[in-house]
């Protein structure tokens, strides 16, 4: 008895002390959970400043509300409560069943006027809680039969309801955990969902289905968001996505039922004005990033809400005016939609207290639109047996249109084959024609050939007689004084030959000593000595001529040879000495080089064709000065590389690009017949190499060679 009459007094003094103006809540049954949202005292801090002391002599407002409802607001609010444990347990567990509130911290008023603090929210990561659940819980330590006071500070960027519920750790798990069981069936119903349009996306590549399942993804996503469990499962570790989420995922909510809609409904053909407002809101819709980047909480979820209440309208006006035109698809979509915004109705009517919150409101939003993608998804299985039926009527449209085609073509038939037979008649007389035409171009082009071959020659002919007639002139020449030597050395030897005969030895030697003084035989021993060099010489050089003929030609070597391409050059130069003009300088910058395989016969007819257009070239400037021909050779890779420059006239663009075609020549007619680089470029490809032509008017031309090491890798 003594004990009941403190307790109650204590009651009495604690009320007295905390200046409690509210009624304060009694728990007393351990097994039922309690909401306290009518119990609680509201006060809204508008200038987001006032400290845990300040609010507590402001004045508070009853709330009078199961579930006070705080709307979007930016300003901090203030929620008062006293609770008194007349129940068993000593510890009590108060849960905010609002996951997404960005902030919440609850104050324990003690006796001695100090207090305790509790401070959670979105700012921080999930693991920081303490406690593996999306809703706000803490636990208050009340003595049994014992009062204490506990203040609440919230604030949110979204809609801020507080269903508070009190009671014990179990009560609370067993209601949750219903929670999370039916969570769980939308969840699975819309996976579901998902992946049967995913499925029938892959069969039929129709990008609707696609944006449908993107649809479905993000409809879900914005449940497990709103629910909390996308901060507590997909990114527990991530503060500013919890915070951004709630305007994030439903945007691209939107935006994806915006497309799907577009495409379901071909609003384009069917109601290009709704169309066009549909892209009106899809912009609204990503302007509301801006915000939401910018940590506008506020403006970010005002801008959501009134797209999503504009898009929502709209879709329905779109669907109703293209189901008038007896489009099945906006019929089904009229039903789903209905029952989506049904939903929505029932969600926004609890938010203003209309509605009392209770589990049907809770649901309201996941039943909508689990319904809503059930019926969509009905819809667009019929469209496949639309789509279905309009192949079947066009494939019996495009058997009859067959049949008539063949008819029309047996008709046809007739008619071609009679002009089939004329125009064949025709063809083979203009292709004997064209024959007759092909045989004589070939005649023509082989002639051509064979006198570029024969100018060529003639070319290689005059070289070859000047350079061996200079030897030659000069082993003649040295032949008479030869002769005259010899019959004095004869006349000599005469004379000796008579001492055998005379009795007079020294009478005869006097005569022999004078017509030696007479002939000046130290004389006649240098000149023969010398006129025999000179024949000598001339033998070599005739044989030097003889062996670069043989070097050039290379007619005992038909086939695929190791040479040293410094020899071709060499012989060539040989075989053109006597076309270079004297002012010419020949530069000779020879590299080091392995032997190439190669036709070696052809390789040295690219140099004579090249040499002797540069010395053409070199020739037909106006004014000689400092002329050069120089050649260079050096080794890239697994190339050679021979670059022939001269001082030449050069060439345009124009010519350069042509200077390979067949029978194209710069110069006059009767000079050239055109086929002397057109040869060149056939031989060198030939031998898998490649030529490049640097040149321009009046700086002369360089021709760069690259020709394999190996011709046989290159086959």
């Amino acid at each position: 008895m003594f004990s009941k009459a403190f307790a109650l007094w204590s009651v009495i003094t604690l009320a007295i002390v905390f200046n409690l103006s509210a009624q304060t809540i009694v728990f007393k049954d351990n097994k039922r959970l309690l909401q306290i949202g009518r119990y609680l005292e509201l006060y809204t801090d508008k200038s987001n400043q006032l400290s845990f002391e300040e609010v507590q002599h402001q004045s508070f407002s009853p709330s009078g509300q199961d579930v006070p409802n705080l709307q979007i607001t930016p300003y901090t609010q203030w929620a008062r409560f006293s609770i008194t444990n007349n129940s068993t347990a000593n510890h009590l567990m108060l849960e905010v069943e609002s996951p997404t509130i960005d902030d919440i911290t609850i104050y324990e008023r003690r006796p001695d006027g100090s207090y305790a603090t509790t401070r959670l929210g979105e700012f921080v990561p999930f693991q920081a809680r303490g406690y593996d659940h999306q809703n706000y819980r803490f636990k208050l330590a009340i003595p049994r039969d014992s009062t204490k006071q506990y203040y609440l500070r919230v604030k949110a960027g979204e809609q801020l309801q507080l269903p508070i519920y009190l009671g014990t750790a179990e009560t609370i798990y067993e209601k949750n955990s219903r929670r999370d069981i039916i969570f769980g069936i939308y969840i699975g119903v819309i996976l579901a969902m998902a992946f049967y349009n995913l499925f029938i996306w892959l069969s039929t590549r129709d990008k609707s289905y696609l944006t449908y399942v993107s649809y479905i993804i993000f409809v879900g996503l914005t449940q497990v968001t709103l629910q909390g469990y996308a901060f507590r499962f997909l990114w527990p570790g991530s503060s500013w996505l919890a915070m951004h989420s709630t305007v994030l995922v439903p945007v691209f909510n939107g935006l994806t039922a915006l497309w799907f809609i577009q495409q379901f409904l071909s609003t384009r053909e069917n109601y290009p004005l709704g169309n066009k407002l549909i892209n009106v809101v899809i912009g609204l819709y990503l302007l509301c990033l801006i915000p939401t980047f910018l940590n506008k909480y506020v403006m970010a979820q005002l801008f959501v809400q009134f797209d999503a209440f504009i898009g929502a309208l709209l879709v329905l006006v779109v669907a109703y005016r293209i189901s008038r035109k007896g489009v099945n698809a906006a019929m089904f979509f009229l039903l789903a939609w209905s029952v989506f915004l049904l939903s929505i109705f029932v969600f926004v009517l609890r938010n203003f207290n209309v509605l009392p919150y209770n589990n049907f409101t809770f649901y309201a939003l996941q039943i909508g639109s689990g319904l809503e993608v059930l019926l969509l998804s009905f819809a667009l299985a019929h469209r496949i047996n639309v789509f279905k039926a309009e192949k079947e009527a066009s494939q019996q449209m495009a058997l009859a249109i067959s049949m008539e085609n063949e008819r029309l073509v047996r008709e046809q038939n007739i008619i071609l084959e009679s002009k089939v037979k004329d125009r064949t008649e025709d063809l083979q007389a203009t292709n004997l024609e064209l024959n007759n035409a092909l045989t004589t171009l070939k005649e023509a082009q082989t002639q051509l050939v064979e006198k570029e071959k024969m100018a060529s020659l003639g070319q290689l002919t005059a070289g070859i007689a000047h350079e061996i007639n200079n030897p030659i002139n000069f082993v003649t020449s040295n032949i008479k004084p030869l002769k005259l030597d010899i019959a004095d050395l004869e006349s000599l030897l005469e004379k000796y030959n008579e001492l055998h005969t005379t009795q007079d030895i020294p009478g005869t030697l006097a005569k022999i000593n004078a017509f030696k003084r007479e002939i000046d035989i130290d004389y006649i021993h240098e000149e023969i000595a010398s006129l025999i060099k000179g024949i000598e010489d001339g033998a070599v050089r005739t044989a030097e001529i003889v062996k670069g003929l043989r070097t050039f030609s290379r007619l005992d070597e038909s086939d695929v040879k190791s040479i040293d391409i410094h020899e071709g050059l060499d012989s060539t130069l040989v075989l053109l000495r006597n076309a270079i003009p004297s002012y010419v300088n020949l530069i000779k910058d020879y590299g080091s080089l392995p032997k190439i395989e190669c036709y070696a016969g052809k390789v040295n007819q690219v140099f004579m064709n090249i040499f002797s257009n540069a010395i053409n070239a070199i020739k037909s400037k106006p004014v000689h000065g400092n002329e050069f021909l120089s050649i260079k050779t050096a080794q890239e890779d697994n190339y050679v590389v021979i670059t022939i420059k001269d001082s030449g006239i050069g060439m345009s663009d124009a010519v350069k690009e042509k200077i390979f075609d067949p029978f194209f020549t710069t110069k006059d007619v009767g000079e050239g017949t055109g086929l002397g680089l057109s040869i060149v470029f056939s031989i060198i490809e030939k031998h898998k190499g490649k030529i490049i032509v640097n040149s321009a008017p009046g700086e002369g031309a360089e021709f760069i060679i690259y020709l394999p090491l190996h011709i046989a890798n290159h086959l």
